[in-house]
């Protein structure tokens, strides 16, 4: 179990500080990557932290999954609290790290945003409260399904971090001006500790939309498309 746990720490780390990093760091420079280049490094961190220790945890790196494949039959219940603990942890610790690199530039302000989750004034583009909701609720719950759907026994083996690295990749493409895309409460809780203020009042969105649709997805799998044996 110890090694299930270290592994989410590590990945959880490694998907923060890649997605959130390129977004704080690489974004908005001149000819910097933009929202494609942002959300392929989500897909990256994915793909590439699901082939080194998937084998080991699963590959979670997020409550939102986590819950989602207890709902769909695929995870114990008993682990899923430790693996989020394990989750948020490791987000936190990216958090603070990239906080101690951006600090080390001039003018820098974590408050001005820190690549933290918002709705309304505090969504990229404007977007309401309700609309950040649905899109975070539906995004997580496709994503769960893709989730299910790679991992499913009747699958040939080694190709489910592909298609869940790209289905992260194609989320975020869809999402990062509505939300600045989370359907990951450990991705947001990470940055929102360090921005600090209204991104602290807005988490709860970023808890509450992903786990909703985490857990619809990995029961409309469950029930209506999982073969029964």
């Amino acid at each position: 179990m110890s090694k299930k746990l270290f592994a989410e720490f590590f990945g959880t780390f490694w998907l923060v500080f890649g997605g959130c990093g390129s977004a704080l760091f690489a974004a908005s420079v001149n000819l910097g990557i933009g929202y494609l280049g942002v959300a392929l490094a989500f897909g990256l961190t994915v793909l590439t932290m699901a082939f080194a220790v998937g084998h080991i945890s699963g590959g979670h790196f997020n409550p939102a999954v986590t819950l989602g494949l207890v709902a769909g039959g695929r995870f114990s219940a008993k682990e899923a609290i430790p693996y989020i603990i394990s989750q948020v942890l490791g987000g936190l610790l990216a958090g603070a790290a990239l906080y101690l690199i951006a600090s080390g530039k001039a003018g820098f302000d974590a408050t001005a945003g820190f690549a933290s989750n918002g709705y309304g004034e505090h969504s990229p583009e404007g977007y309401s409260m309700a609309a950040v909701f649905i899109a975070e609720a539906l995004l997580t719950g496709f994503f769960l399904l893709v989730i299910h759907g790679a991992t499913d026994k009747r699958v040939p083996a080694g190709f489910a971090p592909i298609a869940i690295g790209l289905c992260l990749t194609l989320i975020h493409l869809v999402s990062i001006p509505v939300s600045n895309t989370s359907v990951n409460p450990a991705r947001s809780t990470a940055v929102a500790f360090f921005q600090g203020s209204w991104a602290v009042e807005q988490l709860w969105l970023f808890w509450v939309a992903p786990i909703v649709g985490g857990i619809i997805g990995g029961l409309i799998y469950r029930v209506l498309l999982e073969k029964k044996d």
